[in-house]
């Protein structure tokens, strides 16, 4: 499995940034995604993922972590392997590199429990 993030950049705070993470595996699909991020010195800290319940008839859910909670939006394209991270009224506290993941089981918010990763992208948030 590889990943591929993209999008980071620069900002002011209360800009908008998307990110991007492309997947080259097989039955995309059936994966758990996540997105992580992590400031030079700090442990990496959960920013949301992706699961089915129950199975794939059954649903899916999307789980944030609570800094950022009503201002980050998870979604998935499952026809082009990649999974996006849109991210709305952006705090200097955003700033870190994040990273993209990937598990064929749950894997929930433990980062440790993901067994692929993206090379990060850098997101930095300026006042």
């Amino acid at each position: 499995v590889q990943l591929q993030a993209s999008g980071g950049g620069v900002v002011q705070a209360g800009d908008s940034l998307r990110l991007a993470c492309a997947a080259s595996v097989r039955s995309f699909s059936s994966y758990v995604m996540a997105w992580f991020r992590q400031i030079p010195g700090k442990e990496r800290e959960f920013v949301s993922y992706f699961t089915w319940t129950d199975g794939r008839s059954s649903g899916f859910k999307i789980y944030y972590g609570d800094s950022v909670k009503g201002r980050f939006t998870m979604s998935r394209d499952d026809a082009k392997n990649t999974v996006y991270l849109q991210m709305n009224s952006l705090k200097l506290e955003d700033t870190a590199v994040y990273y993209c993941a990937a598990a064929e089981l749950y894997a929930g918010a433990d980062h440790t429990k993901y067994p692929f990763w993206g090379q990060g992208t850098q997101v930095t948030v300026s006042s």
